[in-house]
């Protein structure tokens, strides 16, 4: 089956915020193609000061990039029919359905085959535990020296090397 490992970055984390950033890497049989998809994306927004801090994008540098509109059948050509899979994927779900419901567009459940998280994954292999990105790689043991902020394609990359890593020898069905 054909996996497609996907991040956002965001202006913030509620309501009407929008996406700056969209990343995602393909899999074929547990092997990275090297197809991928990634868009710096004019949010038509101030970014809130703390998602700012996490990822660095300013308003300044996203004024002339591409608004997700003009990206987004693009991006669902490179996902259509994929199991999508991403760390904490109700978080990049709810604001990409949300771009896509502004673009008049399909949600991802109708376009997808399934979407996989990695958190819930990560949750049920270790209750109690930190299961957040950076935790995980920890756990690990996956390299995670390139992430000085958030970065769509890098936690993409990241959840593909975690993902891997946390089903080498599970049947991942029942972790979704």
């Amino acid at each position: 089956m054909r996996q497609v490992f996907l991040d956002t970055e965001t202006t913030g984390m509620g309501g009407e915020n929008r996406i700056v950033e969209i990343g995602a890497l393909e899999m074929l049989d547990r092997e990275l193609t090297g197809n991928r998809f990634h868009c710096y994306l004019n949010p038509e927004r101030e970014s809130e000061p703390m998602a700012l801090a996490v990822h660095g994008l300013t308003t300044q540098f996203l004024q002339n990039k591409p608004k997700f509109i003009d990206i987004s059948n693009e991006f669902m050509e490179f996902i259509v029919g994929a199991e999508l899979i991403a760390h904490n994927a109700v978080f990049d779900v709810r604001f990409i359905n949300y771009e896509l419901r502004l673009a008049r567009l399909h949600p991802l459940e109708e376009c997808c085959n399934s979407i996989t998280c990695t958190l819930k994954i990560a949750r049920k292999l270790h209750p109690g535990k930190s299961n957040k990105l950076d935790s995980v790689c920890e756990r690990y043991q996956i390299d995670n020296s390139e992430r000085v902020k958030h970065g769509a394609i890098i936690d993409a990359k990241l959840c593909a090397e975690i993902y891997l890593a946390m089903t080498d020898k599970h049947e991942t069905s029942k972790y979704k």
